[in-house]
């Protein structure tokens, strides 16, 4: 059997806890899963897992192939490639994970292009607020926006998120205009669940920090709710720019606080390993990273 093929059954075992997600993730059937284990065993010369009705775990003999197996697929996938006149065309399914405003109206033209670009490949958009478990949900790459992000992910930095802050002009009518942060404090702000306590920040003409705790009657785990809800007239949302351009422009949101500048966000591609990329992953992020860096990105 080929010991490569053997190699990435055997992570994928370790990685998803079991022999029924590593076949689902490997598109391979559940008794070839076993025949490749059964083979890892017979070259190692020892059990590689403890078996339990739950869960597998690593053997120590297990743990020491586990780290030879990455190591081979490493190389393997640090293999020169064919120059680009034979190289094969990217190909795939890629599983990506974001959220709902971040895939409505930036993401869904930029993989558009993306295929275009590739029509070979197929991409499968996860719609969700929350941080996804890559390897639970098998998913290849999420894009996040935040400064927050975990030091123990695998990430590219693709580009910057400005936001704005803004309000309908029925609110502003009612409840008055502010021409300084510190205003924020005495208004109906419409918060973001994930982010607990709210800090808006900004930054002044003399490049002066400024930050404000906010607060008001509404929050939510998804940016175009409390955007719907601004433009309603229910308080002051701190929206990306991408998602309040088109209503600001419209006349149904007012951008506030032209003086100040709303400190920006980075947005990232997650993903598990930078060594055992495929091509149409590698193709995928190479492609985001030059579609946010156009201005009109």
């Amino acid at each position: 059997m080929d010991r490569i093929t053997a190699a990435e059954v055997f992570v994928e075992i370790a990685d998803r806890g079991s022999m029924a997600a590593a076949a689902d993730a490997l598109d391979m059937s559940r008794a070839m899963v076993t025949r490749y284990l059964a083979q890892m065993e017979r070259w190692a010369g020892a059990r590689l897992l403890h078996r339990t009705t739950r869960r597998l775990s690593l053997t120590a003999a297990g743990e020491q192939a586990l780290a030879r197996c990455r190591g081979m697929l490493a190389f393997a996938a640090d293999m020169p490639t064919l120059p680009a006149d034979d190289a094969s065309p990217v190909r795939g399914l890629l599983r990506v994970a974001c959220a709902q405003s971040l895939a409505q109206v930036v993401l869904a033209p930029a993989m558009t292009a993306f295929l275009r670009r590739h029509p070979l490949a197929a991409v499968d958009l996860r719609i969700d607020s929350r941080a996804v478990n890559l390897v639970e949900e098998r998913i290849d790459v999420a894009i996040r926006i935040t400064n927050d992000l975990d030091p123990n992910l695998i990430a590219r930095r693709l580009g910057e998120c400005a936001s704005v802050v803004c309000a309908s002009p029925a609110y502003l009518a009612e409840h008055g205009t502010p021409t300084q942060p510190e205003a924020l404090a005495a208004h109906n702000c419409l918060t973001y669940s994930y982010f607990g306590r709210s800090l808006w920040e900004f930054s002044d003409a003399a490049g002066e920090h400024i930050g404000v705790p906010v607060g008001g009657n509404l929050s939510a785990n998804e940016a175009h709710v409390l955007l719907a809800a601004a433009e309603h007239g229910a308080g002051i949302a701190l929206q990306p720019l991408y998602a309040a351009k088109a209503p600001i422009q419209a006349g149904r949101l007012v951008a506030l606080l032209p003086g100040y500048a709303v400190k920006s966000l980075g947005i990232h591609a997650i993903f598990q390993s930078h060594r055992q990329m495929s091509p149409v992953l590698r193709a995928m992020l190479d492609f985001l990273a030059e579609w946010f860096a156009q201005p009109l990105a």
